[in-house]
């Protein structure tokens, strides 16, 4: 194993119009094909740190792993580095994006059971539809391609604005991260189900939102083939390039672009954006965010952003590896840590700051947390391997890996009204 020092040396000097069933999507080809390994010798966040710049894709990480997908030229100059790389299996629906013009976009056999843009829509309808009273549908914007951008509310007097502790749960800001949006189907359609038998529900004392497909186009670019495309960003090509996409998770306004945790290379996989804010999908997000400040005070007082996979709880800051920054005094991160730490007691998740993977800038929890002061946490779900089917693993997990997250759910809608009474502190 090389030293952290030699190895961030080492890699520093290497260093609109709606979219139609029919309408073709651009493409951006690959220079080389690339391969998924598992990595040996990059065990702190300053290794870690030094491999996301470099624009080597990193799938997951934890305290004892770390899995990118790369070219075979770029595995041979890291072993040449001294780190240790172990090929892995990529997924058997992984392929090409062969255009289907006149095709919906579907998953592949094997993965049916995962919802698609369409079938979110009908799912939420007939959700409002049956329990209209606690059930409000609506959206908050089009994405870069047209599509609307559900909303989804839930709430005991679900057509009134109340002076309750306001809730919010995004999912798919990253298109091949397909679980994330049952999870916050799972969210939704549980509480309905148990808001009549549950007595002293929190559906009765919080108002609850959920953006269950902040990235549309990206996760139906992803199925687009029937196969597996690996796509991470939007579809929002980059004037001048051959690039398409922005990486919704790296374009939040809070630190953007400040701190070598995102790429200015409009093909990389973490391009930030030309600006802050320059993907629609997070512009939308900012102005409805913004939105719920009602007398001078933001109504929503914590989030959870869902991806996939490393099955971790993270929260802020993402671009410091500091504890404490401006904005995050010793109280905030005692809160942070106490309530993320509860919440992996409940799913056997890792809890840790952000920036002990790696740093990031332009993270929607740092934007959160900075701009609004929203109690915000990254959850990063099963699995913990592309050996374990990486971004896509078979839809026969989807019920038993999103209820694996129900206590650590319920346990955030608790605290909601005050996240420092975790540890023993008042509002």
């Amino acid at each position: 194993m090389i030293g952290a020092a030699a190895l961030v040396a080492a890699l520093a000097a290497a260093l609109t119009l709606p979219l139609t069933a029919g309408a073709a999507l651009p493409q951006q080809a690959a220079p080389q094909p690339e391969t998924t390994y598992r990595v040996s010798g990059a065990d702190t966040p300053e290794q870690r740190t030094a491999l996301a710049a470099r624009d080597i894709d990193i799938l997951a990480a934890g305290p004892d792993r770390l899995e990118i997908r790369t070219t075979r030229a770029e595995a041979d100059q890291l072993r040449a580095e001294g780190l240790g790389l172990t090929p892995l299996a990529d997924p058997a629906s992984l392929g090409p994006v062969v255009p289907r013009p006149d095709k919906v976009a579907e998953f592949p056999a094997g993965y049916t059971g995962y919802t698609n843009y369409a079938e979110l829509n009908t799912r939420l309808a007939a959700l409002r539809a049956s329990n209209p009273s606690i059930v409000s549908v609506s959206n908050y914007g089009r994405s870069f391609l047209g599509r609307t951008l559900p909303l989804v509310k839930i709430s005991d007097n679900v057509g009134t604005d109340e002076d309750e502790p306001e809730v919010l749960f995004t999912c798919a800001q990253h298109a091949r991260e397909h679980l994330t949006v049952e999870m916050c189907l799972r969210i939704a359609e549980r509480l309905v189900a148990n808001y009549a038998s549950s007595t002293g529900s929190t559906v009765n004392s919080r108002e609850i939102w959920l953006m269950p497909m902040l990235n549309p186009d990206g996760a139906e670019f992803d199925i687009a083939s029937n196969r597996f495309a690996f796509w991470r960003k939007n579809r929002q090509p980059t004037a001048g390039t051959s690039a398409v996409g922005t990486d919704p998770n790296r374009n939040w306004g809070y630190q953007w672009g400040c701190c070598g945790g995102s790429s200015g290379s409009p093909s990389s996989d973490t391009y930030r954006g030309k600006s802050a804010f320059s993907a629609p999908e997070t512009a939308r997000v900012f102005d409805w965010v913004g939105s719920r400040v009602v007398g001078g005070r933001q109504q929503i007082t914590s989030h959870i952003d869902w991806h996939t996979y490393s099955e971790l709880i993270l929260w802020p800051y993402g671009y410091t590896s500091a504890d404490t920054a401006p904005g995050l005094d010793a109280d905030a991160a005692a809160t942070f840590q106490a309530l993320g730490r509860a919440m992996a007691q409940t799913n056997g998740y890792t809890a840790e700051q952000a920036s002990d993977l790696y740093v990031t800038d332009g993270g929607i929890d740092d934007w959160m947390w900075a701009t609004h002061g929203i109690w915000s946490y990254t959850f990063e779900m099963y699995p913990v391997s592309q050996s374990q089917g990486g971004f896509y693993p078979r839809d026969s997990v989807i019920a038993r890996e999103t209820a694996r997250n129900d206590a650590a759910v319920d346990l955030f809608l608790g605290y909601a009204d005050c996240p420092p009474r975790i540890t023993g502190r008042t509002c």
